[in-house]
């Protein structure tokens, strides 16, 4: 079995060997049980774009989807994962370039440190994909649990808003 750095993938004592499906591409590695998704995104398979904010819940940055359906990182169990198709940040563009959402963003400038952009763009494309773009305040509801320290979200706003009103093609 390979790992993400396609060498032998082994569990170490207490782990247990996981195949996850992240981004298109299968990866096997031995995690501990208790290992989150967010730890296992970013320590095991290197794929760093997935934010650690708080690591509890509270600030949205860690957003990815399983299914398809957004859920946060921090809370989720790598292992209960298996099986099921993992986006991150990093699988949302496509091979004709970014998501219609990472355009809007860059054009709108919604973004300022940029800590926070993978979540809130993840959130954004699953927002879209729900139907729930319908007005900023329902953009601003359901956007909300994603925080941003330097207060771009009318910039946000904005992006999801031109991501929606251009068909917000939600290919990931």
């Amino acid at each position: 079995m390979a790992d993400a750095t396609g060498t032998e993938a082994a569990a170490r004592p207490g782990e247990r060997v996981v195949t996850l499906l992240v981004n298109g591409r299968s990866y096997t590695v031995g995690l501990d049980a208790r290992m989150t998704l967010l730890d296992a995104l970013r320590d095991r398979l290197r794929l760093v774009g997935t934010k650690k904010g708080c690591d509890q819940g509270a600030c949205g940055a860690c957003t990815v989807h399983v299914d398809g359906k957004r859920v946060l990182a921090c809370l989720s169990l790598a292992a209960q994962c298996e099986g099921r198709a993992v986006t991150t940040i990093e699988g949302i563009g496509g091979a004709d370039g970014p998501h219609p959402v990472q355009s809007a963003f860059v054009d709108h400038d919604g973004f300022q440190c940029g800590f926070c952009t993978p979540g809130q763009i993840m959130s954004a494309v699953a927002l879209l994909k729900e139907g729930r773009a319908g007005s900023d305040e329902e953009i601003r509801e359901f956007m909300s649990g994603n925080l941003c320290r330097c207060g771009a979200y009318p910039h946000m706003v904005a992006a999801i808003r031109e991501a929606a009103e251009g068909g917000g093609d939600v290919h990931a």
